[in-house]
């Protein structure tokens, strides 16, 4: 995180706050910040967040709505969706003191579903991109309406000089190449003049992570501004502006989700494999189970464990786009990504489940204060009589309530009813070996009375009395010792 905001954030902030204040309210620009980066910010850079608030106080900026976690919650529930983006607004306004009023999905994911739930959220205004396979003939350079609800004015990416800043900047075999303002503007002056709208829409970190300092790309950006006003008939309007300003001139059918990635600027850099899918469907499996708990931390966790990035490390694509995958991508192969998050994925379900099982233990064995105060007697009782066993003393912290004629008469009765019911379960539980035993002895007393007759009728008659075995045997009096000290065991 310092490393990108001392190369980007910092630098970039800066110099977005000297353009505001050299040429005012002419000068716009807007902002998209998951709430995955604010908590970043707010550990590790709070410096980058000052400058954005400083940015938010020229009231020259704009700061949109998004998922928290940069997710692709909206292709799979509409209510994490829903709770996602109403956590981003609001750290948004914690953090940076504005409150977004206009949309912009992770990576512009967009299809007509999506936008009825953007547009039932109460947004006028959302930002897409403008895939060529959608809009055919038709140019992006103006406002259109989702198609099933025609409140929601869609503002389309012109991917073209979008990437012609943010991806081939620096690219010395582009025939463009070096791109400088006066190129730029020419190129923007040469659009159909009745064409309204050009937006620019780019990675943040274009500007001195993804194109570093050395290409000269924060020269142009300080330079394209004053271009733009003094060689074009162009102004700078945010995002909620230009919305206000400008009608849709048709409704966009878009059936099937879009975003602005790669050339067929569809999902596949997210869900373009088995790995993918296996790892996305397998996540959104626990939503119900952490819809249930109530714990901070397995909340934040499911959070961070839906970021786009993570599918994105898994992608095979390796063709067109090949090098923007492997830039960002810290993972050596897609398997190592999938292995380590399927890991990851793992440990948190088995957290999920362990809290999941506490709260049911809690839940499904509710005791009221009476109860509870009258098994706390009953315990303290059955301690007492096993502590005067043993012939030991009882602590006072153990040591049973009070006196009888305090107990109210109805805790009394119930006290009554609880230690019947645990003497009862204690004698249903209790050995019977002390029967058997006394049983044995009783026998055995038996057995010794008739021997001793025995022997007197033979002394009687002149016979040798037994002896040996006989002297072997423990009398009535051994075999009771013998008998306590296994109970004592």
């Amino acid at each position: 995180m310092r490393k990108v905001a001392e190369k980007c954030y910092l630098p970039t902030n800066k110099l977005m706050l000297d353009l505001i204040n050299e040429f005012g309210f002419k000068f716009k620009i807007s902002y998209s910040i998951s709430g995955t980066a604010l908590d970043q910010f707010e550990l590790y850079a709070p410096d980058v967040l000052d400058s954005f608030q400083k940015l938010a106080q020229t009231g020259c900026v704009e700061f949109l709505s998004e998922t928290h976690s940069h997710s692709l919650s909206s292709l799979k529930s509409r209510d994490e969706f829903i709770r996602q983006v109403e956590s981003q607004t609001k750290k948004v306004e914690e953090l940076i003191g504005y409150k977004p009023k206009t949309f912009r999905n992770t990576e512009l994911i967009y299809s007509d579903q999506i936008g009825e739930m953007v547009a039932d959220m109460g947004y006028k205004a959302m930002l897409t991109e403008g895939a060529k396979h959608i809009l055919g003939w038709k140019s992006s350079n103006y406002l259109y309406a989702n198609a099933i609800n025609p409140k929601l004015k869609l503002l389309l990416k012109n991917f073209r000089l979008s990437d012609d800043i943010a991806f081939r900047f620096s690219n010395r075999d582009w025939s463009e190449w070096p791109l400088t303002t006066e190129k730029f503007v020419w190129w923007i002056n040469n659009i159909d003049p009745n064409e309204e709208i050009i937006n620019l829409f780019m990675d943040y970190e274009t500007f001195g992570e993804h194109q570093w300092a050395e290409t000269g790309i924060f020269d142009f950006m300080r330079a394209l501004p004053g271009r733009v006003l003094s060689d074009s008939k162009f102004e700078f309007l945010t995002p909620s502006e230009a919305a206000e300003k400008h009608q849709p001139i048709a409704l966009l059918h878009v059936p099937y989700p879009i975003s602005w990635a790669d050339e067929e600027r569809d999902l596949t850099a997210w869900l373009g494999n088995e790995l993918q899918d296996e790892a996305f469907n397998h996540l959104y499996s626990l939503g119900e189970k952490i819809d249930k708990v109530d714990d901070p931390e397995l909340k934040r966790d499911w959070l961070y464990l839906q970021t786009s990035d993570h599918f994105y490390y898994m992608c095979t694509k390796w063709f067109s786009d090949g090098d923007v995958h492997k830039y960002f991508n810290p993972y050596d192969t897609p398997y190592d990504a999938f292995i380590n998050f399927m890991n990851v994925l793992s440990d948190f379900s088995i957290r999920l489940k362990s809290r999941l099982l506490e709260q049911s233990y809690f839940s499904k064995n509710p005791h009221s204060a009476e109860e509870l105060d009258i098994l706390m007697q009953l315990y303290k009782t059955k301690l007492l009589e096993l502590v005067k066993i043993k012939g030991g003393e009882l602590q006072n912290e153990i040591k049973p309530e009070a006196k009888e004629s305090a107990e109210p008469k109805q805790q009394k009765e119930k006290l009554k009813v609880a230690k019947k019911k645990s003497t009862a379960k204690i004698a249903k539980t209790k050995p019977e070996t002390p029967k058997v035993s006394k049983t044995t002895v009783a026998k055995k007393e038996e057995k010794s009375t008739t021997k001793k007759e025995v022997d007197s009728k033979k002394q009687k008659t002149g016979t040798k009395p037994s002896a040996g075995k006989d002297k072997a045997k423990p009398t009535a009096s051994k075999v009771k010792a013998t008998t306590k000290a296994k109970k004592t065991k």
